[in-house]
């Protein structure tokens, strides 16, 4: 009933710059927090970034200055901008939001995520 789909991943050399998409879609009355999580290969994951609706953004200690988050809320897509990557960057990148359906039920859903890889 409602899907996240991220996209923009891929490989990408060290110092390089990739976008992150994330859409939501199906029976969505708002979308309230957003998040990118990720996870590297043998390693939990982990939180990346967050943005509430009002657009208040926290980042970890990875992520700061160097990446962006960001969301359209006509359009219910949050943005990833990651600059300056480096190969411990490379992970599945994850989207999270929580959803309240036009019942007004609400529940954090994931994407299935899109991989990033930092290499030369």
């Amino acid at each position: 009933q409602v899907q996240l789909v991220e996209s923009g991943g891929g490989l990408v050399q060290p110092g390089g710059s990739l976008r992150l998409s994330c859409a939501a879609s199906g029976r969505i009355f708002t979308v309230n927090g957003m998040g990118w999580y990720r996870q590297a290969p043998g390693k939990q994951r982990e939180l990346v970034a967050t943005i509430t609706r009002a657009g208040t953004k926290n980042y970890t200690d990875a992520a700061k200055g160097r990446f962006t988050i960001s969301r359209d809320n006509a359009n219910n897509v949050q943005y990833l901008q990651m600059n300056s990557l480096k190969p411990e960057d490379t992970a599945v990148y994850y989207c999270n939001a929580y959803i309240v359906s036009p019942d007004y039920n609400g529940m954090y859903y994931w994407g299935k995520g899109t991989r990033v890889t930092v290499s030369s």
